[in-house]
């Protein structure tokens, strides 16, 4: 709690700070004119040291992008796992390392899941998102929280800012409809307090039935069936103040709240595809951000954060109890979490810059477990991080020092853990004249065991090691015009090695699995990412982006054991996507494709473990209007044109065919 009190005072004075400055600034006042910023500026891709994808809110639009999963799908070296249906959990995986070694970011602060360590990013919807990114490895912008240094990888999400030209306010209205009971309406509002301060308000109601029909297969036979306990309803709330103090800084506020009841589909085996589990979330959390630039020389940020995670998990089973009565498990989990952060950037040259962040948060978990009594972990975290950046070259390296501190209410608790950990990366152009840069990295990171690996029931392991994850990546990027009907042409091409040691698994035992350190996974890959665009005449233009991965992801563990160097599960070696869209006056059109190869549910490459490889086809119409000076935009998404119930997961068919169509007018 002393790092937590000494983080909070830091932020409380740097808003000291910033009341004070508004009142200096006050006896002077003068008229400026004013500036407005719409949107997060879009980082370089070819000059990162590390793998960086972007897709902004305009290739969204372009191409029909429907859901944040839907999005990062189209990044190379990612995989989502998707449970199939549309409440179906969806989590993201770097470079085969795991859901837990990747964090997700959302404007600017990195959530957290103590309990599980993966972000379920289903409850994040592409309303008023201008940004989502994905850095594999470090990122270049050294002037992070310390928490952002501590991961594989990072996806981050940035919303936008509201801008306002001839009146103070700003509103937005939307309604989606679909396949499978799908309703949708959705609102934004946005409004000038001042000339300093400006507040916005969305929220949107989602709700469908989810069943679809797919095809089982049972020997010889196809069944038609339909999908059952698919349905949600979902709330999603957010409230925004932002602050342009000039002098004084930047202030943001935002309160988020999520409120989902959804079925979980579960598995279709054999004649038994009926489920009775449900799943209830009711999420919080509130974040302040302030930053400053005091001079040419210094800047300074502070941050602050509180969450509050309700999760409620019901599965009505089929067994009747002594009463008549069906019998039901429940399971309920409340986390909480109190961050900190505060951090410092200081350039004593052009091209040198300088930052040091310190986090601190503490993590609370209380449930209805009879073995887990309220765990606490205390967390500090401490970066210093420095990047030379010139016309040519740019050299980025990091130290990351982290302390965890675990505590629960009775009986014997986890070891604390700390170590030091370092990352560097390099980018470097040989031509002046030519923009092709080569890059490499290096970075290395552990990741510490989730509240359940230790905890949860009978399988958690309180003496559990941390997971250790070394990654390398050496690459090329370029940027450039074929002719003069090219406006741009960029290509990056990676190759990757990395290696997790001391990997956490379910490992059984006499009579139960219990949580071990035991596995060690070798990651040898490629990623290929392509982007264009061809201006036919003022019109018209044609984009085009594509991305291929290749991937062997082997489990070295144990030389005796049947899947010794074989591709570890859900991991295909060959995947990849594309996309290419037109826009013109009548109507927008954008084509994409998902390609996936085979791959494989459990350790042994064998056929009954195998999942077949599919594509998926999508078909996206979009037609701008003007009413009364305002734009009515409407758009019709065909998915999954094929129509083919692929699988993801083993066993949990995906949709068929299907459609949506919005229409979204603001004034």
């Amino acid at each position: 709690m002393r790092f937590f009190l000494i983080s909070i005072s830091f932020f409380s004075l740097l808003v000291c700070n910033t009341l004070q400055a508004q009142i200096n600034d006050s006896i002077n006042p003068k008229k400026l004119s004013e500036v407005e910023v719409a949107a997060t500026t879009r980082p370089s891709v070819t000059r990162s040291t590390s793998p960086l994808q972007v897709i902004d809110n305009t290739e969204i639009e372009k191409i029909g992008i429907l859901s944040v999963s839907d999005a990062v799908r189209r990044f190379s070296g990612v995989t989502v796992k998707d449970y199939g249906g549309i409440g179906g959990m969806k989590t993201v995986s770097i470079r085969g390392m795991g859901a837990q070694h990747t964090a997700v970011n959302y404007d600017g602060v990195t959530m957290s899941n103590v309990q599980s360590g993966q972000i379920d990013i289903s409850r994040f919807s592409l309303d008023n998102v201008s940004m989502i990114s994905l850095s594999v490895g470090q990122s270049d912008d050294i002037f992070q929280p310390a928490r952002s240094y501590a991961s594989a990888g990072m996806l981050q999400i940035n919303t936008l800012t509201p801008s306002f030209k001839d009146k103070g306010y700003k509103v937005s209205t939307e309604i989606k409809t679909g396949s499978f009971g799908l309703f949708n309406p959705k609102l934004y509002y946005a409004q000038r307090l001042s000339n300093k301060f400006s507040l916005s308000v969305n929220g949107g109601w989602e709700r469908a039935d989810g069943r679809y029909e797919f095809e089982y297969k049972n020997v010889d036979n196809i069944e038609k069936r339909k999908r059952k306990n698919s349905d949600v309803n979902i709330w999603r709330t957010e409230l925004n103040l932002y602050g342009n103090l000039g002098k004084a800084g930047e202030l943001r506020f935002k309160t988020n709240y999520f409120d989902s009841e959804r079925g979980l589909p579960g598995s279709v085996i054999f004649y038994n595809e009926d489920s009775f589990e449900r799943l209830h979330n009711k999420d919080l959390f509130s974040q302040a951000f302030y930053r400053n630039k005091l001079s040419e020389k210094f800047e300074i940020k502070g941050q602050a954060k509180f969450s509050r995670f309700f999760y409620q998990y019901i599965d009505y089973t089929n067994k009747v109890g002594e009463s008549g009565g069906i019998t039901k498990q429940e399971d309920r989990v409340l986390q909480f979490e109190y961050y900190g952060s505060a951090g410092v950037l200081y350039k004593p040259l052009k091209f040198l810059s300088i930052s040091l962040s310190e986090d601190v948060f503490q993590n609370r978990l209380k449930s209805n477990f009879n073995d887990v009594d309220n765990p606490r972990r205390n967390s500090s975290l401490t970066a210093l991080a420095a990047q030379l950046s010139t016309n040519r070259l740019t050299v980025t390296g990091s130290l990351l020092a982290t302390y965890v501190d675990e505590s629960i209410k009775s009986g014997e608790k986890a070891d604390n853990k700390k170590k030091i950990t370092l990352s560097i990366g390099a980018s470097y152009q040989p031509l002046e004249k030519i923009n092709l840069r080569i890059r490499g990295s290096y970075k290395k990171i552990f990741r510490v065991p989730t509240f359940s690996d230790m905890y949860y029931l009978r399988m958690g392991n309180k003496n559990l090691k941390p997971e250790y994850a070394t990654q390398y990546n050496v690459g090329l990027t370029w940027t450039g015009k074929l002719s003069e009907m090219f406006d741009f042409i960029s290509l990056s091409v990676d190759g990757y090695k990395n290696n997790v040691k001391d990997k956490i698994v379910a490992f059984p035992t006499a009579n139960i699995f219990k949580m071990r350190n035991f596995g060690e996974v070798d990651m040898t890959g490629l990623d290929v990412n392509m982007r264009s665009n061809i201006a036919i005449d003022e019109n018209m233009s044609v984009s085009i982006s594509g991305n291929y991965s290749y991937q062997k992801f082997m489990d070295v563990t144990d030389e005796e054991a049947k899947n010794y160097k074989h591709q570890i599960p859900y991991t295909p070696k060959n995947y990849g996507s594309g996309a290419v869209s037109f826009e013109n006056p009548w109507v927008n059109i954008a084509y994409t494709v998902l390609i996936l190869g085979k791959r494989y549910a459990l350790d042994q490459n064998i056929p009954d473990n195998e999942i077949e490889a599919y594509t998926d086809h999508s078909v996206s119409l979009n037609k701008s209007f003007l009413i009364s000076n305002n734009p009515l935009r409407l758009q019709l998404n065909l998915i999954n044109l094929a129509g083919k119930n692929y699988q993801i997961i083993q066993y949990y068919p995906m949709p068929g065919r299907s459609f949506t169509f919005s229409a979204n007018y603001s004034f």
